[in-house]
């Protein structure tokens, strides 16, 4: 079987089990495990097969024209270069992971089969974007993957959080699609094409009119699909959807697919020097203000929402600086370890009964109750934080070299205005990760007070899913010289300089965060001494402060998801002494302006939604009160006149025959009288 068939068959095997799954979910449920993972898991093996194959070598380009347009033809093609076929593999992985996950994680649940033939609808839609050699093609994969997100955020509908999640991650992700949508047939016009090896050919002759424009309208789209600023809101809502989506939009799906587009397509943007310094403005922002307010938030897996952000910042750094094998290494290294967080965050969510870091921090022995869970999220953390040998390591360290070597003057793509912005900022971005997940840490595995409960072991479905990507959680960056071949031929090895800076600042944020905790838990403590001891025969147990349970703890910070209240067992009892944060101290008094990410919220909803809002209840005033009224005043002259026509309609025969006489006696009499006028004339 030829590369391009294996290539098809890819994203077609998830969209047959989607497909299967919505027809047999409800008829035959006994078939609705199986359809999820294995044509995940099929796929996935295809798409190991196809990388194998290509090889890092030529791509390999095929195309079929779809239908005739009179214009601008649309094609069914693929273009499989290294860099599609890794993605492709990281996506086939993670999708692979997340069904198999869920089928423990989700299990109780009456509605997990739409939930599983959507997720494998959006691995299908992901493939789809990675493969396709032409952009309308891979539009249709990018809206599908929207409507999927909707959806899949939505799955606890009955709650209003998980209602307005799902629609704000629509209305946000739209919002920059209609400008992406014009700026790809704008693209499509002066190139002739919608094939990418045809618009790179234009590029490369120097034949885009509007090189700057295009860019920047292609920007607005990839800042709502990816989830930079000023279009990331929408992400940390959307942790009210059940946490193995989360994995899944955030780690290899949806918010990879902006910067995998301008990876395919950076040619286009770099014929824009100035599009690469709003990138790279875009990114510096997006990767500080993410990793400030992800030191605020209490609610686990908004935490690591925020972290998606931040990461994300340093792939669209690295496409600001010139430099797409440094930001799709980082894709792929991202992608592993992240989605090993979210689904690690969702065994310590079922064991500890919250999503509150706050009410964990008041447990003592979680790590125990969970050592899978524990040691999975300790390996991904470090690499998250980018401390050597594990992964995150070396693909940051990749994106603060291309940084670095544009910042020196030596990119013939990029300004050095742009490597300086992304320098500075990753550095920064660095401290901040590893202050973050180190607080993350030591609030959730380093309690004190009431004993986690224990409630056995987790499923294997869940613990052997959060080993098996430890694996490339630890060693994917040792890859980066092996695989140099699938990206371009880039040398991906750290420098001395960036390895210095980097570590450096990662080491001083994690001494720094742990220092500030052991500071915060001893005036906890005496706090705790301070306080009035309760009276009664439960003071013996629990002293110093009253108990309530975790799930009330955790409402304090709003941080509970409808999937809490699925846990079958019963809230551990804790204390409501104060919690020892770090990040209070760290972050001072612009800590509860970070809580609420910086309040960029309530800046749309007054600059815009209110707005908005106002001017649709004037249209309604004047829809009802003046065009309704002449619609009312149309339809009232006739019913006036039919009222008097139907008083004369009495029924008197005497009446009628009166009627007539008398207009009879009033047509002669105006007869006469004009033929005497006339006569007289």
């Amino acid at each position: 079987m030829s590369t391009p068939t294996l290539a098809v068959l890819v994203p077609l095997l998830p969209f047959l089990g989607a497909l299967a799954g919505l027809l047999l979910g409800r008829t035959a449920p006994g078939f609705v495990k199986p359809l999820a993972v294995l044509p995940t898991l099929a796929a996935g093996v295809l798409a190991v097969l196809v990388a194998f194959r290509q090889g890092g070598g030529k791509a390999i380009d095929t195309a079929t024209e779809l239908t005739p347009t009179g214009s601008v033809p649309i094609e069914l093609s693929l273009h499989l270069d290294g860099f599609a076929v890794m993605v492709a593999v990281l996506v086939g992985l993670v999708a692979t992971c997340v069904q198999i996950y869920s089928t423990a994680y989700l299990r109780e649940d009456p509605r997990y089969p739409s939930y599983a033939a959507l997720v494998s609808l959006f691995t299908s839609a992901m493939l789809l974007v990675v493969y396709s050699g032409d952009l309308m093609v891979l539009l249709v994969g990018w809206e599908i993957m929207g409507i999927c997100s909707y959806f899949l955020v939505g799955h606890y509908w009955e709650t209003e959080a998980a209602r307005s999640a799902s629609l704000k991650a629509f209305l946000v992700t739209k919002l920059g699609d209609v400008p992406f949508l014009i700026g790809l047939f704008a693209l499509a016009t002066d190139a002739g094409s919608f094939r990418i090896t045809k618009i790179l050919g234009t590029v490369a002759a120097g034949g885009l009119d509007h090189p700057t424009l295009i860019a920047l309208l292609l920007l607005a789209g990839v800042a709502g699909k990816s989830a930079q600023f000023p279009l990331h809101t929408w992400l940390p809502d959307a942790m009210a959807g059940p946490t193995p989506v989360s994995a899944l939009i955030h780690a290899a799906t949806m918010v990879a697919a902006g910067v995998y587009f301008v990876a395919r397509l950076l040619p286009v943007f770099a014929a824009s020097r100035a599009a690469l310094v709003v990138l790279a403005v875009m990114a510096a922002v997006t990767m500080v203000g993410s990793a400030l307010a992800a030191l605020a938030q209490d609610d686990i897996k908004r935490v690591l929402a925020y972290s998606t952000i931040g990461q994300l910042g340093y792939m669209t750094g690295a496409l600001a600086v010139g430099d797409r094998a440094a930001a799709v290494f980082h894709l792929l290294s991202h992608g592993a370890f992240k989605a090993l967080l979210f689904l690690g965050a969702g065994v310590i969510i079922h064991a500890a009964g919250t999503n509150s870091l706050a009410a964990m921090s008041r447990m003592d022995g979680l790590a125990k109750r969970i050592p899978d869970a524990f040691w999975t999220m300790t390996i991904a953390l470090l690499a998250l934080a980018a401390f050597p040998p594990f992964a995150g390591f070396f693909s940051k360290e990749a994106v603060l070299v291309a940084a670095e070597h544009t910042a020196g003057g030596h990119s013939e793509l990029a300004p050095s205005a742009a490597g300086w912005v992304v320098l500075v900022a990753g550095v920064l971005t660095a401290l901040l990760t590893a202050a973050y997940a180190t607080r993350l840490w030591l609030m959730a595995f380093r309690g004190r007070g009431a004993a986690a409960p224990d409630h056995g072991k987790e499923p294997v479905a869940m613990t052997g899913v959060l080993w098996l990507l430890a694996v490339p959680s630890v060693g994917f960056g040792l890859l980066a010289g092996p695989l140099s071949d699938f990206f371009d031929g880039r040398e991906l090895t750290p420098s001395l300089t960036t390895s210095v800076l980097g570590t450096g600042a990662a080491a001083v944020g994690a001494v720094l965060t742990y220092a500030l905790w052991q500071r915060a838990r001893a005036q906890a403590a005496t706090q705790v001494q301070a306080a009035p001891a309760p009276s009664g025969a439960g003071s013996a147990k629990v002293p110093a402060t009253a108990a309530v349970p975790a799930s009330v703890a955790a409402a304090e910070s709003a941080a509970e998801s409808p999937e809490v209240a699925e846990v079958t067992h019963d809230h551990p009892v804790v204390s409501t002494a104060p919690a020892a944060d770090p990040g209070r101290a760290l972050l001072g008094p612009l800590h509860r302006h970070a809580a609420v990410g910086f309040h960029l919220d309530a800046v749309y909803d007054r600059l815009f939604v209110r707005p908005v809002r106002a001017a649709a209840a004037l249209v309604r005033f004047l829809d009802r009160e003046v065009v309704d009224s002449y619609v009312r005043g149309a339809g009232l002259g006739p019913r006036l006149l039919g009222g008097l026509v139907r008083r004369a309609q009495t029924g008197n025969v005497q009446s009628y025959l009166s009627a007539l006489l008398a207009g009879a006696v009033v047509l002669a009499i105006a007869t006469a009288v004009l033929a005497n006028v006339n006569a007289g004339s």
